[in-house]
């Protein structure tokens, strides 16, 4: 009799008592004709997934409603408006404002990306954006509102009030840890039942908790003041997001080839590495994305971590607890969901040698 904490016999199968086992999907080999066709339609499908995804999102990319101010009185505020639909339609949510110290913090937390204060007779008006929201959101604001002028008037004086880090010249290193916390994540979801295929539930689950925390410590000493110095959030603070990124790729990864067995590859990669990815405001914010990609820029891993380490590196943690919360959902959902299929599993198991 094997003792309840004992999952597998000398020949490796699984005894019905104790821990929950935590076997790998059962492969499903193919020959003939659709073993010959099943890689090109999958692999060709998950190609054209991608390639429409990011086209669609970064071909020509416009904001939607992007929040702005305009700091004087209401009829400057609806001169600006109109300009602005003018520019680009549709493309600007004008809020007025009545002190400039106000616009400015307004800024700095992230609630408007610009605030512009115009200015009297032929003289320059002013904008205030923060250089940390990207290049292209600047290249964005200042050809917007140059067209605001009137004529013969001389185009804003831009003010970066809140800008990159110098270490981060192209406000890109933030998309770029993302995506490889995410890719890094979905590679040990799927190596984790390939090279351990018998480990015990609890097992894997300590193992996904350890690749996060050195994941995130690996992130915040590359990415912080001892590596290159392009995030400039705390250690702590970047190590604890990124490794909650890392952990809730790696565990939806794991929870997706569990209920969809030899379809997970494919499946897990569309929802992480490409539309994760495409929708992470890593390269602009969400505001840029098409309708029918723009709410999956909060929900999915990689969006609330991409925003939580803006909001702390830069925001004033804008975003900071709501993305930790996401993050937390998902590796707390995707654990279960494995529980609940090892439990599944172990019944089933069980009633079979009934």
């Amino acid at each position: 009799m094997p003792t309840p904490t004992s999952l597998y016999s000398v020949d490796g199968s699984p005894h019905l008592h104790g821990d929950i086992p935590d076997p790998a999907p059962e492969p499903h080999p193919r020959s003939g004709l659709k073993g010959v066709l099943l890689p090109v339609a999958v692999v060709l499908a998950i190609g054209a997934i991608f390639v429409s995804v990011y086209l669609a999102a970064f071909h020509a990319p416009r904001p939607h409603d992007l929040p702005v101010a305009v700091v004087g009185t209401a009829a400057q505020a609806h001169r600006v408006e109109d300009a602005l639909e003018r520019a680009v339609s549709g493309g600007f949510d004008v809020r007025p404002y009545s002190r400039e110290a106000a616009a400015r913090e307004a800024v700095e937390n992230r609630e408007i990306y610009a605030a512009y204060l115009p200015g009297h007779g032929q003289g320059n008006g002013k904008l205030l954006y923060a250089g940390a929201n990207g290049p292209s959101v600047t290249g964005t604001l200042t050809a917007a509102f140059a067209q605001t002028t009137i004529t013969g008037a001389r185009p804003p004086v831009g003010e970066d009030i809140l800008p990159v880090s110098d270490g981060d010249t192209r406000g890109l290193s933030v998309f770029y840890a993302a995506f490889g916390l995410v890719l890094a994540g979905y590679l040990f979801g799927m190596m984790t039942y390939q090279a351990a295929p018998a480990l015990r539930f609890h097992q894997r689950i300590a193992s996904l908790t350890l690749f996060g925390a050195l994941g995130g410590i690996i992130v915040a000493l590359l990415a912080g003041d001892t590596g290159y110095g392009a995030l400039p959030g705390s250690f702590a603070g970047t190590a604890a997001v990124t490794g909650l990124m890392a952990m809730a790729a790696g565990a939806a990864t794991m929870a997706i080839v569990k209920w969809t067995g030899s379809a997970g590859a494919a499946i897990a990669s569309v929802v992480l590495l490409i539309f994760g990815n495409a929708t992470s405001g890593g390269v602009m914010p969400a505001s840029y994305l098409p309708a029918w990609l723009h709410p999956l820029s909060g929900v999915l891993p990689v969006g609330a971590g991409v925003r939580a380490l803006q909001g702390m590196s830069y925001f004033h943690d804008d975003g900071l607890w709501s993305g930790l919360a996401v993050l937390a959902a998902w590796i707390t959902a995707c654990v279960a969901l494995l529980y609940l299929r090892d439990t599944r599993g172990a019944r089933k198991a069980r009633l079979r040698t009934a």
